[in-house]
C-alpha cells in the first residue's frame, strides 16, 4: 500500500484512538500477532494509551490463536501452520486449555464456542484504527451494532453484500488532507476498500453524516474451508 502523510486537522490527532486518553504508545493496526514475518513495509500504527494497548493485546492473541485452531480443526500447537501461534499457545497453558475446551465434535461437524466479547473488541479496535489513520476521524463512541460471522456461514446474498460497497454505504467524503482523500486522487473507490485489510460495514461507528464503510477480512477467514467449523 502506498504510504501517505496525513495533512488533516491536527486536533483529531495526539490521543488514544480507542478511548480518547493520553498518547502513550503506538498501537499496530492490525496487531503484529495477526501478521507473519517479514512484516509489510510501513506498518500502520495509531496513538494509544498503555491500558488500551495492553488490554487489546490479550484479545488479539486470543483471536489469532482461535483462527489458527479453527483452520487446523484442533487446538494442538504442533498441528498449527503458523509457528508464531504455536509458540504462543505453548507458552500460555491457560489459553490453550480454553481453546481446547471450546472445541466440540458433533454429528454435523466441529463446533467452536467463541468468546464473542474478545472478538468484538478486536474488530472494533481495527475499525477505530482504520477510521483514525485513513480518515483522520477518530470514533470514540460505541457503534449502533457490530456483526461478525465466518464467511462460510453466509448465504450468497450476504456474501455479495459483504464483499462490495453498495451505493449509499459511504455517506460522506474523507476529510481534506486525510490519507483516504489522497487515495481518492490516485485510485478509484473500489480500490480504496481493497488495500491491505478491509473492515466489515459497521453502522453507527461514525456520525450519520460521515458513516464509513469498512470491511474487515481477517487473515484466513477469507479461505476458511466450508467444513462446518464455526
Amino acid at each position: 500500500m502506498q504510504n501517505f502523510k496525513c495533512y488533516a486537522d491536527s486536533r483529531n490527532k495526539g490521543f488514544c484512538v480507542h478511548c480518547g486518553g493520553p498518547y502513550e504508545t503506538d498501537d499496530h493496526v492490525p496487531s503484529k500477532v495477526l501478521l507473519d514475518e517479514p512484516y509489510p513495509e510501513n506498518l500502520i500504527v495509531c496513538p494509544s494509551c498503555l491500558k488500551c494497548n495492553n488490554d487489546l493485546s490479550d484479545d488479539e492473541t486470543y483471536l489469532a490463536c482461535l483462527l489458527e485452531c479453527v483452520i487446523a480443526g484442533e487446538a494442538t500447537p504442533s498441528k498449527l501452520r503458523r509457528p508464531k501461534i504455536a509458540k504462543a499457545l505453548e507458552h500460555s497453558e491457560s489459553l490453550l486449555k480454553r481453546l481446547q475446551k471450546a472445541r466440540s465434535d458433533r454429528d454435523d461437524g466441529i463446533i467452536w464456542s467463541i468468546e464473542n466479547d474478545r472478538v468484538r473488541a478486536v474488530l472494533l479496535k481495527l475499525a477505530r484504527g482504520h477510521a483514525a489513520y485513513e480518515y483522520n476521524q477518530p470514533q470514540l463512541q460505541e457503534p449502533d451494532y457490530l456483526d461478525f460471522r465466518p464467511l462460510c456461514t453466509m448465504n450468497e446474498s450476504e456474501r455479495a453484500s459483504f464483499e462490495r460497497a453498495e451505493e449509499g454505504d459511504l455517506a460522506g467524503w474523507p476529510e481534506v488532507g486525510s490519507r483516504a482523500m489522497q487515495r481518492l486522487l490516485v485510485v478509484d473507490t473500489h480500490d480504496i476498500f481493497g488495500v491491505v485489510w478491509q473492515c466489515r460495514e459497521i453502522h453507527g461507528i461514525a456520525p450519520a453524516e460521515f458513516q464509513q464503510c469498512a470491511q474487515l477480512l481477517l487473515g484466513s477467514l477469507l479461505v476458511l474451508p466450508n467444513r462446518k467449523n464455526a
